[in-house]
């Protein structure tokens, strides 16, 4: 395939298990009544609890590395996915981190919000965390930490928000040539990949790669309730990372799905809650209430909307964020 050998020009560094497995959800399928559904296992990339921004991890950190880092520089909210994984990938790779921790984005819905989940696991991997008001600015915060650190004679490595930049999507690529692969082998064509959406790297490496798997929609499903700013940073992320990979770009092929994301980032609705108890109870599988969750209800409501027939397949791409289910566990109660 052509984006095999484009991204065989980008080298990694082999923090992630690669390539995640892809399953059936037989249960699942049987009870929406709807298409053949599978996911994509990217919550089993390995360490530290895995996640999808670990395979772009292994990508952007490569260029840290070739830079002469010694300091690993992110930031994100306190149940940050992103952040969980950057930290784990410092400690594996020998370098500090400071993490810009953003306050006020969403309330704290309980005291075990501020102290389990990620937030627990930032501070084992020994990550230092700087809490900062949200401004709305993604990357600012932790440009100024990466800047003041540089000022004292540390060699910082920004760490987009999100893991999300044109290299991060180019990175995430990988996930469709690899479902195409997989697909292939146990005889499938999809009829789309689903997944959420929200800073806009992952759902653009997809969209960068489609040629992969022309006949296969790309659909993102906004996890932000910002579908408009969500569009645009994939279609920013996608056709720079189409370039790099010297692949075709067409802005059509970028389908964010609105209206599944509840009330704001952060908060999950009766469907995300509806979506994990459904995952969990039928496949075992585990889903957050921030990122994953919503995007199983937005499949679950598009399946059930009719979108495609019982003779489709469709895959689920799972992004991990279990740790993050144990600071909203009062909604389980």
């Amino acid at each position: 395939m052509i984006v095999e050998d484009a991204l065989s020009g980008f080298r990694r560094l082999g923090l992630a298990h690669l390539p995640t497995p892809l399953e059936p959800l037989q249960r699942l399928s049987a009870h929406l009544g709807g298409p053949r559904l599978w996911v994509k296992r990217d919550d089993c990339t390995g360490l530290g609890l895995g996640g999808n921004k670990l395979r772009k991890l292994d990508y952007v950190l490569r260029e840290a590395i070739d830079q002469g880092a010694d300091t690993l520089v992110s930031g994100g909210v306190v149940q940050s996915n992103s952040q969980r994984q950057v930290a784990a990938a410092a400690a594996k790779l020998g370098l500090a981190c400071h993490l810009a921790v953003y306050h006020g984005r969403l309330a704290p819905s309980t005291v075990e919000y501020e102290a389990t989940g990620n937030a627990l696991l930032n501070r084992l991997f020994g990550a230092v965390l700087h809490d900062v008001p949200w401004n709305g600015d993604r990357n600012g915060a932790i440009t100024a930490l990466a800047d003041g650190l540089r000022a004292r004679g540390h060699r910082p490595y920004i760490v987009p928000y999100g893991v999300s930049n044109p290299l991060g999507a180019v990175a995430y690529a990988s996930t469709l040539l690899e479902i195409a692969h997989q697909s292939e082998a146990l005889g499938f064509l999809p009829a789309a990949v689903v997944h959420c959406s929200g800073s806009g790297g992952t759902q653009a490496g997809l969209v960068a790669a489609r040629r992969c798997l022309p006949h296969t929609r790309i659909v993102g499903i906004d996890i932000d309730a910002e579908p408009g700013r969500v569009r645009a940073d994939v279609l920013a992320y996608a056709e720079a990372a189409a370039a790099q990979l010297g692949q075709p770009f067409d802005p059509a092929d970028v389908e964010v799905v609105a209206g599944h994301a509840g009330p704001a980032y952060g908060v999950p609705h009766q469907a995300t809650i509806e979506a994990i108890r459904l995952g969990a109870a039928l496949e075992g599988l585990v889903l957050d209430p921030v990122y994953s969750g919503k995007g199983l209800a937005g499949l679950i409501a598009l399946v059930r909307s009719g979108r495609w027939t019982s003779g489709q397949d469709v895959v689920f791409i799972h992004t991990g964020g279990a740790p993050a289910l144990f600071a909203y566990r009062h909604l389980f109660d």
